[in-house]
């Protein structure tokens, strides 16, 4: 929060107490304090709005209100807005809550930054896929809203329409992909139905390979979904055909799916950053491994991501470990400079080690606020940031928690989530291996997945055993997301209780060593050309390969590449090395042209040719000569040849090979064939 803009907060009718004098000393702003600012005191509000100036109000409730006021004012300030109530005010600790007060306050002003859409258009040609006469149905109750196609898959007798309102036909989808708008299906068995059928429908010859696209995909077979995470798929409706309550719902949302519409580009994607793969050798395949949706798929030497399809859980850019993927609703920016001033001025404020508790606004603002309202509601020290993903947060996010002064890590999960976690539980297993190599203590990052508001209680108040850092940290979160992730690490090791130089991680871990064997080790440079985040690099002048650990994201595209099989993958953190310049592993004596003195591969790797040839035929007796040209570079080398006029794939001339001819022929001259 800027100095010099003013801060209402409200007793809310004396439900609960004000802390104005926390607020202003931690948030350096001018508070307004009020038991009612809603109703009669709202000329307060009025007043200060058209003195301008930004104004935060702890009140999200009356938001709409607020908001219309001061449009009505012409006013020109920001105008933001914090859950002081539900989430510090209500509860069995609300006398304590001033330095949270605060916080929540503060964090509520940090400027967000807008949000980037991706447009869908539907003109609702519709395909209804189903078994039986409920596909009918459902198609003629759409009809007159949709432009309809019925497919039914391996069908049993059904009655002929006596109007044909639709086309109706019979297939099997084989394969689909797109969205709302695109999709295009491939069908076999297909066929269409007889004019002629009578009794039943009757179907012309089939035939495999058809193809279909439509806007609207709406599947009535009950059988296995056409797509992964089927709920999340825009413009795939799918339910249970003997649930009627659900085919209703399901008529009524396809009904509505005519027009454009508009959805959030949840990532942001940088491919030349992408560390998939190099020279058709794969390597880092975390997204791919975590994309609930089916939203990304390979694409040559990086990944491609459809925004249409993306479902906005973040795994992929929480999982990325050289910033390909960042995630943009908001930017990992934007929510570390929240999680920043969220730390920062609860510490400011007098109070002492805060436990973050990450939510979602779908399922954990509601459990929040039902806590609030029929419970303890949250504990005091308890700070809650909400995001719109749990699963959004990378380890930038964790480590700069605890750099900031955390004494904890909660995500408030559903019991039943609605797409897999597994990648955030990658994320917080790394950062606990690290907290617990620093210091910190263990177990300082859990996921809570409950949807009861009394056992969310009982979780949030288990005492938390961690050693806070002694002196927090307070940097600016700038920049891209990979040099986020490499400042917050370098800024937790220098908080740490116990900082030591070396935290081991487990196999998978994003972050690592290259370990080289020097022995092994030609410096042939291949795995300089496939390491696409510049970790290992040569030395144009010398033969040399250097290593920079703070790079390496351990996609083990070297390790595939080496000729060798000279490196292996040793995930860890290394804070002295990260904090180093390029390392060199290996480094040797280059081996002069001895015709024009330039310098040219290694005088090890030289020798080694030379000593492998030796007695060759190409290089001994008549041939001696030759030997010169293994001492010298390529331009010297296509001299001597050209010069000379020797053939270097030239051989020994070979022995008459005898042939049954020739023993005819010495037979008929009365030789002996046999000597």
């Amino acid at each position: 929060m800027q100095a010099g803009g003013t801060t209402f907060v409200c007793s809310c009718e004396e439900t609960m107490p004000l802390h104005g004098e926390t607020v202003a000393r931690a948030c350096l702003t001018k508070v307004r304090t009020a038991d009612q600012l809603c109703r009669k005191e709202l000329d307060l509000f009025k007043a200060v709005i058209g003195q301008g100036g930004d104004v935060t109000v702890g009140c999200t409730q009356e938001a709409p209100l607020f908001q219309e006021t001061a449009e009505e004012m012409g006013f020109a300030g920001r105008l933001t807005f914090a859950n002081v109530r539900e989430q510090a005010g209500w509860s069995s600790e609300a006398k304590a809550a001033g330095p949270k007060t605060a916080a929540l306050l503060a964090a509520a002003a940090v400027d967000m930054p807008p949000i980037h859409l991706v447009t869908l258009e539907s003109d609702g040609v519709a395909l209804v896929y189903g078994r039986d006469d409920l596909a009918l149905e459902v198609g003629r109750r759409l009809a007159d809203a949709l432009d309809i196609t019925v497919l039914l898959t391996k069908p049993s007798a059904i009655m002929p329409p006596a109007v044909t309102d639709f086309p109706v036909v019979k297939g099997t989808i084989t394969s689909a992909k797109g969205h709302l708008g695109a999709f295009e299906l491939a069908i076999d068995d297909y066929a269409l139905a007889s004019p002629a059928s009578r009794r039943n429908l009757v179907w012309q010859v089939p035939r495999n390979g058809a193809s279909s696209s439509s806007d609207i995909v709406i599947d009535l077979t009950g059988g296995q979904p056409l797509f992964p995470s089927p709920e999340l798929r825009p413009g795939y409706l799918r339910v249970d055909p003997g649930d009627p309550a659900a085919v209703e719902r399901l008529i009524g949302e396809a009904r509505a799916l005519v027009g454009t519409f508009d959805k959030p580009r949840y990532i942001t994607f940088h491919e030349d950053l992408c560390a998939h793969s190099r020279s058709k050798i794969t390597g880092c395949t975390r997204c791919l491994d975590l994309c609930p949706t089916g939203a990304i798929t390979p694409n040559g030497n990086h990944v491609a991501i459809d925004p249409a399809v993306c479902a906005g859980c973040g795994a992929c850019a929480a999982a990325c470990p050289t910033g390909a993927a960042s995630y943009a609703l908001p930017p990992v920016e934007a929510v570390l400079a929240r999680l920043r001033t969220l730390l920062t001025t609860f510490r400011a404020a007098g109070g002492a080690r805060p436990v973050v508790l990450v939510h979602d606004e779908d399922h954990g603002r509601p459990l929040i606020d039902a806590l609030a309202r029929y419970g303890d509601g949250l504990p005091a020290h308890v700070l809650p940031l909400g995001v719109n993903e749990i699963s959004q947060l990378g380890p930038e996010a964790l480590a700069s928690a605890f750099a900031y002064g955390a004494a904890g890590v909660r995500f408030l999960a559903r019991a039943r989530p609605k797409h897999d976690l597994g990648g955030l539980d990658a994320v917080v297993a790394t950062a606990n291996t690290m907290l617990s190599g620093l210091g910190y203590g263990d177990g300082l990052v859990a996921i809570l997945s409950t949807d009861d508001p009394d056992a969310l209680s009982a979780l949030l108040r288990e005492p938390v055993v961690a050693r806070v850092a002694p002196t927090p940290s307070t940097f600016q979160p700038l920049g891209a997301k990979r040099g986020l992730l490499e400042l917050s690490f370098r800024e937790l090791h220098r908080a740490a209780p116990s900082p030591v130089d070396v935290v081991a991680l487990a196999k998978g871990a994003p972050f690592g060593k290259a370990d080289v064997n020097g022995d092994a080790c030609t410096l042939c440079l291949a795995c300089v050309s496939a390491c696409p985040t510049g970790a290992l690099s040569d030395n144009p002048d010398l033969p040399m390969l250097r290593f920079t650990e703070s790079l390496c994201v351990q996609c083990g595209l070297c390790e595939q590449t080496c000729p060798e099989d000279a490196i292996s993958l040793k995930p860890q953190v290394d804070f002295i090395a990260w904090n180093e310049p390029k390392r060199v592993v290996k480094q040797e004596e280059p081996f002069h042209c001895t015709s024009c003195g330039k310098a040219f591969g290694t005088k090890s790797t030289i020798d080694r040719i030379a000593a492998k040839l030796e007695g060759h035929w190409m290089f001994t007796g008549a041939n001696a000569h030759r030997r010169e040209a293994l001492f010298m570079c390529e331009d010297c080398r296509v001299e001597k040849v050209v010069n000379e006029s020797f053939d270097p794939y030239g051989g020994p001339s070979r022995p008459k090979v005898r042939t049954a001819e020739d023993y005819l022929r010495e037979a008929s001259e009365g030789k002996d064939t046999l000597n």
